[in-house]
């Protein structure tokens, strides 16, 4: 890839969440993505990185987790209702936890490091062809939806991310310019 062809991955990366929820993403291509995730770089070679992929009908039981979370907390009925079963949306949901530290700023460290493991999975599921989505756990659900992918107790829940084929092309959008200061 030369570097102009690098530059267009990035921009050409949207969301996307208009999937066809009926083609699989094949394991090798999440496992490839997961790969991916723990190439980025990390500070105190922590390897911070913990993944649970959910297909087929595990979708739904991660759903039911974070609504029931949300629903003990006193989330309105309809924002319950539809965490229910807003992850039947893609073919392929990976969560992606950042586990703690040592510390409160390798905690820190090891969540930056899992942010940047994840745009490696974003720009590798666009070169791929893939649709992707990069959500976070429900307000409150983040226990839960640990408890459910078997990640140990205080691992933060980075991004829930959404894989599949699209539906439809992306709207790619705009962006403002990048806000820069330069110092000589």
């Amino acid at each position: 890839m030369n570097p102009q062809e690098f530059f267009d991955l990035v921009r050409a990366r949207r969301t996307q969440l208009v999937m066809d929820v009926e083609k699989v993403v094949d394991s090798a291509t999440i496992e490839q993505l997961c790969t991916a995730a723990i190439w980025a770089p990390n500070h105190q070679l922590t390897w911070p990185w913990v993944f649970a992929v959910f297909t087929g009908e595990s979708r739904r039981r991660l759903g039911e987790a974070a609504a029931d979370a949300m629903q003990a907390r006193g989330d309105a009925e309809m924002k319950v209702a539809k965490t229910r079963t807003k992850y039947l949306r893609a073919p392929a949901i990976v969560v992606v936890g950042s586990l703690p530290g040592e510390s409160e700023l390798q905690t820190e460290e090891n969540r930056d490091a899992v942010a940047a493991g994840i745009q490696n999975m974003l720009l590798g599921a666009t070169s791929l062809g893939l649709a992707s989505f990069w959500s976070s756990a429900p307000k409150g659900a983040n226990e839960a939806i640990g408890s459910v992918c078997g990640f140990p107790s205080g691992t933060h829940i980075t991004g829930v991310l959404y894989f599949g084929w699209p539906a439809r092309d992306p709207n790619p959008g705009e962006r403002p310019p990048a806000a820069i200061t330069w110092f000589d």
